[in-house]
């Protein structure tokens, strides 16, 4: 009599991986406004995915490349926007979401970015640390929170083991080491992962890849902008003679006043 033995293997769920990205002016662009500075002019100006969200994305195509995960970019922005989407598809993401609207402040952008992901079952959302126009530094916190889930930055190292993450953050004087289950958000800075440059194989499939524009939930933003101002000019610079400290003492408090 012969025995048959019937193996049935449970893989686990496909890890899915949200990395939300900003469209911020280039950081050698030069920045002026217009209609009595109430508006940003965009003329001229070079857009790229914000350095911080680059790490992020950068360190998310590893994780796919080593666990088998998909990778899924957000992004909050009008029509624009979309070369930039298309720069992180090419760079390895798997496809994209655009929330038709303009990213008016941090609590607008993340209660759009909550939507999303509540709905789309995110293992791992990852985030730059800032972005480099605004540098709020918080949107990454505030879906922690309207998500109910863990929320850390700055993070400098990410790795996933089974269901658990293990990161390293920086902290004032040093570093932190932390595990935590999955789900949840990651403000991403340097060393997290290199820098990816797109190859002529990666802008070619991105040309096909899914970028699904959706329309924001209905939410009514807390603050608006009135003006903008650029920072003043830097002041003239005195030099004076390493041995003449007596020089320096009188004209920081007399000219400066900040003795």
């Amino acid at each position: 009599m012969s025995t048959i033995i019937i193996c049935k293997f449970i893989f686990p769920t496909e890890m899915k991986i949200l990395v939300c990205i900003t469209h911020v002016p280039d950081t050698t662009s030069k920045i002026s406004f217009s209609e009595h500075n109430t508006k940003f002019d965009e003329s001229g100006v070079q857009f790229i995915i914000g350095p911080y969200d680059d790490y992020a994305l950068a360190r998310a195509v590893e994780l796919k490349e080593s666990l088998g995960c998909t990778v899924t970019v957000l992004h909050v922005g009008e029509a624009n926007s979309e070369p930039t989407i298309r720069k992180a598809l090419a760079i390895g993401a798997d496809d994209a979401i655009r929330i038709n609207a303009n990213p008016t402040d941090s609590m607008y952008v993340a209660k759009q970015i909550a939507s999303v992901a509540k709905n789309g079952g995110y293992d791992l959302i990852l985030t730059g640390r800032e972005s480099i126009d605004y540098n709020s530094g918080v949107v990454h916190g505030i879906v922690g929170s309207l998500l109910d889930i863990p929320s850390v930055s700055p993070v400098m190292q990410l790795d996933i083991e089974n269901n658990t993450a293990k990161l390293v953050r920086e902290i004032e004087g040093g570093k932190e080491h932390l595990e935590m289950e999955l789900p949840l958000v990651a403000g991403c800075q340097e060393p997290i992962a290199e820098w990816k440059i797109p190859n002529m194989r990666g802008i070619m499939t991105a040309r096909s890849k899914p970028l699904q524009v959706v329309e924001p939930v209905d939410f009514t933003p807390g603050s608006e902008t009135v003006s903008y101002e650029n920072p003043p000019e830097k002041g003239s610079v005195k030099l004076i003679d390493p041995e003449n400290a007596e020089e320096l003492i009188d004209l920081l408090r007399n000219e400066a006043k900040v003795l």
